[in-house]
C-alpha cells in the first residue's frame, strides 16, 4: 500500500512537470484562465502560484470568476456555528493560494488576479479585488480574456465512467470551448490543462470533449471533494415573492431561475401549484387579499398544473431545476436533441452533486450542459432558439430597484462590487427580444441590518446594472409591477404600489419634487397596507404556514443546524449591540429554564449547554430567545 508521503511526493512531481510544460510552451509571461466557480483546477493553479512566488521573473495573471472560499467565521456566535460546518464540509477542499494571499494582502508583485464575478459580498473592502474587477457580460468574457492575452487554461474534468477516451467539462462548459475556438480564429495559442476529479458528476452531450482536447492531463488521486454551497433558509417573504412569480409562468413555457432562497421558493411553489393546485390558489388569493396586485393585463394568472411541463434555458443549473425534474414539471423537450434543460454551469450543495451523479439515463441525456453563447443570447440558430424558448420567464434577483425601473444588482453606492453583472443583462435583454418572453426581477421590498430597515426601492442610485429602458416586471413580496411600455409617470405609480408602506410617502415625495408625478397624486388605499405583519398573517392566520418549510429543497445541515441557522438570521437582522439584542436576551431569560431543556441539542451544538462566563450566559440567553422567536408551525424540510 502506497504511503501518504509517497503520494504527496508523486503529486508534487506531477504538478511540477505540468508547470515546466506550461513554461516551456508559453514562456514566463503566463495569463491563466480558470473557470468560474467549481471547475477550477486547484492543484494546477496552486503549483503555478508557488512557482511564480519562487521566481520573480515569472509574470502570472490569473483571470477567473467566483473564487470559492470557505465562509469566514465572524463573531463568536457565528464562529460557534460555522467552525464545525467548516471542518465537516471544507477541511479537505484545497484552498486556492492566490485567494488566501489576496485576502491577507500578500499577493507578490509579479502575480495579479482579475475576476469578472466576485464571491458575493466576500470581497467588499478588499482593495486588490475591487481594483482588478472586470465588469463584463458573461457572453463577452471570452473576448475580454483573449484581449488580456490568455495563454493557459486549467480546468477540472470528470473521467468517462465507461473508460471511453472522453472527459466531461461537467460543471463548466460555459466558456471553455468558445474560448479555444476564438483563440484559434485569432491564431492565439492557449495551453490546455485538465485536472481529473471523479467526484465531478459526468455530464454528457455538449459537455463532453475528447481527451486529446487537452495538452496536459494531471491526475491528483485521491480526488478532492467538491466545494458545497449549503442552501439558505427560506423566509415567508420569499414564498410571497414566489407566489406572485409562479402565477406568471405558463404551462408549456420556458424557465430560468437563479441561486438563492427566492429561486428555491419559486421551485417549491411551482411544485405546490402542480401537485396541490387548490392550496396554491388559496395562498394566491390570501396574498391578493392582503397585499397589492398591480395591473397585469398582458399576463393572466396561471394556476393550473403542468400538463405539458416546462423547458429550462439558464446559465446556471440550480438545485431547484433538478427538483422540478423530480416533480415531473421540467419535462418539455425541445428539438432537435430532445433536451428539457440547457445550462452553462452548476454549483450547489453536496446533496445537489449527489443528485446529479444519480440521474437516470433519460434525465442525464436530456440535460445539456453547454456554452453560455447558446443559453444567454439568441445569436446563432436564432430561429431554433425562438421556437424552443416560447413563453420565456427569465427570473433574476436584484438588490435594489429605482422608482423609474432601473435595477441595481452588482455593486453598492460607492461602486464596491458585491458580485458582478454575470449573465443578468443577457437574459433581461433576451426576454425583450423574444416575442412572448418576459424578464422578472425579484427583490425584497426592504432590508434590515443592525436593526435598521431600509427600502430596496429607491428614488435614484449612482449606477445601474439593468437600465430603465429595459424595465419589464418587478416583483416584491407585496405584488408584481408590469412596467413594460409604460411612461415614467406610470412606472412610478406601479412601483410605489409594491413598495413597503413605511417608505411610500418619502418615495412619492421625491417623484413629485422631480416633476415626475403630479403634486396631488395619492397612492390608492388598497396599496397602503404593505407591511411585514400582513405577510405573516397571510400564512399564519390562514393555517397555511405548515405547508412552507424553511428548507424546501433539503439541506447539508443537520436538524439542529437548520434550526440554529434560522435563529441566526433573525439575530443578524436585529443588530449587534446589546441594546439591539435586548428583546432576545429578555425572552431567553424568561424562558431560560424551559429553553435549556427544550433546546438542549441546539445549545450543545453551539457549545452553550454549559455557561462558565458571563459572556457564555449572554450568548446562551440570546440563542434561546432567538430560537423561541423563530419557532413556528413551519417544518424544517420539504413536505410534498
Amino acid at each position: 500500500m502506497q504511503r501518504q508521503s509517497d503520494k504527496v511526493l508523486q503529486q508534487t512531481t506531477e504538478l511540477n512537470n505540468c508547470v515546466d510544460h506550461i513554461i516551456q510552451t508559453v514562456g514566463r509571461n503566463i495569463v491563466l484562465a480558470l473557470p468560474l466557480g467549481l471547475g477550477k483546477a486547484n492543484h494546477v493553479a496552486n503549483a503555478l502560484f508557488l512557482r511564480a512566488t519562487e521566481d520573480p521573473d515569472i509574470s502570472l495573471h490569473i483571470v477567473t470568476a467566483l473564487t470559492l472560499e470557505a465562509p469566514a467565521a465572524g463573531n463568536d456566535l457565528v464562529q460557534r456555528f460555522l467552525q464545525p460546518v467548516i471542518e465537516r464540509l471544507y477541511s479537505h477542499y484545497p484552498e486556492l493560494l492566490y485567494a488566501v494571499a489576496r485576502r491577507q494582502g500578500k499577493l507578490p508583485d509579479n502575480i495579479k488576479v482579475s475576476e469578472f464575478f466576485l464571491n458575493p459580498g466576500s470581497l467588499l473592502g478588499n482593495e486588490v479585488a475591487q481594483q482588478n474587477y472586470l465588469s463584463s457580460n458573461y457572453t463577452h468574457v471570452c473576448r475580454d480574456i483573449l484581449d488580456l492575452g490568455a495563454n493557459v487554461i486549467a480546468q477540472l474534468v470528470s473521467p468517462n465512467p465507461e473508460d471511453k477516451p472522453l472527459f466531461s467539462l461537467s460543471c463548466n462548459p460555459d466558456l471553455t470551448e468558445e474560448l479555444i475556438n476564438r483563440a484559434q480564429e485569432k491564431e492565439q495559442t492557449i495551453f490546455k490543462v485538465a485536472q481529473i476529479n471523479s467526484q465531478l458528476p459526468y455530464m454528457t452531450g455538449s459537455a463532453e470533449v475528447p481527451c486529446d482536447f487537452f495538452d496536459h492531463i494531471v491526475d491528483t488521486t485521491p480526488d478532492f471533494p467538491l466545494f458545497p454551497t449549503p442552501l439558505a433558509p427560506v423566509a415567508l417573504s420569499d414564498y410571497a415573492i414566489a407566489t406572485h412569480v409562479t402565477s406568471m409562468i405558463k404551462d408549456g413555457g420556458t424557465l430560468q431561475i437563479g441561486i438563492g432562497s427566492v429561486g428555491d421558493s419559486i421551485a417549491y411553489l411551482l411544485a405546490l401549484r402542480h401537485h396541490k393546485p387548490e392550496l396554491y390558489q388559496t395562498l394566491l388569493s390570501r396574498l391578493s387579499e392582503h397585499h397589492s396586485q398591480t395591473l397585469r393585463a398582458n399576463i393572466p394568472h396561471e394556476t393550473s398544473p403542468f400538463a405539458q411541463g416546462l423547458y429550462a434555458n439558464t446559465e446556471m443549473l440550480v438545485e431547484g431545476l433538478i427538483f422540478l425534474r423530480q416533480q415531473d414539471i421540467l419535462k418539455r423537450k425541445v428539438a432537435p436533441g430532445g433536451q428539457y434543460c440547457h445550462a452553462g454551469f452548476y454549483l450547489g450543495s453536496l446533496n445537489f452533486y449527489q443528485q446529479l451523479r444519480e440521474l437516470d439515463s433519460e434525465s442525464r441525456n436530456g440535460l445539456d450542459m453547454c456554452p453560455v453563447s447558446f443559453t444567454n443570447h439568441l445569436y446563432g440558430d436564432e430561429h431554433l432558439k425562438r421556437e424552443q424558448r416560447r413563453h420565456a420567464r427569465y427570473i433574476n434577483s436584484g438588490m435594489m430597484v429605482t422608482l423609474t425601473g432601473a435595477v441595481i444588482s452588482d455593486a453598492i453606492n460607492d461602486y464596491q462590487v458585491v458580485g458582478g453583472v454575470g449573465g443578468q443583462y443577457n437574459f433581461v435583454a433576451q426576454a425583450q427580444e423574444l416575442e412572448d418572453g418576459r424578464s422578472i426581477i425579484c427583490l425584497h421590498s426592504t432590508r434590515t441590518k443592525n436593526g435598521k430597515t431600509s427600502s430596496n426601492i429607491v428614488w435614484d442610485y449612482p449606477h445601474a446594472t439593468i437600465p430603465k429602458h429595459l424595465r419589464d416586471i418587478i416583483v416584491t413580496e407585496y405584488g408584481a409591477a408590469d412596467l413594460r411600455g409604460l411612461s415614467d409617470r406610470d412606472v412610478i405609480v406601479q412601483t410605489l404600489n409594491i413598495a413597503d408602506s413605511r417608505f411610500q410617502d418619502e418615495l412619492m415625495s421625491a417623484a413629485k419634487s422631480a416633476g415626475k408625478l403630479e403634486s396631488d397624486y395619492r397612492i390608492p388605499e388598497a396599496f397602503t397596507h404593505n407591511y411585514p405583519d400582513t405577510i405573516t398573517e397571510a400564512f399564519e392566520e390562514s393555517g397555511l404556514a405548515p405547508n412552507f418549510p424553511h428548507f424546501p429543497l433539503g439541506s447539508d445541515f443537520n436538524q439542529e443546524e437548520m434550526r440554529i441557522s434560522v435563529a441566526l438570521v433573525a439575530i443578524k437582522q436585529e443588530g449587534a449591540s446589546p441594546k439591539q439584542l435586548l428583546p432576545f436576551i429578555l425572552s431567553g431569560w424568561r424562558h431560560r429554564k424551559s429553553g435549556r431543556k427544550r433546546y438542549a441539542a441546539e445549545l450543545h451544538r453551539m457549545q452553550l449547554d454549559q455557561t462558565r462566563t458571563p459572556k457564555d450566559l449572554f450568548l446562551q440567553l440570546l440563542v434561546i430567545g432567538a430560537l423561541q422567536k423563530t419557532e413556528s408551525s413551519r417544518p424544517l424540510q420539504f413536505l410534498l
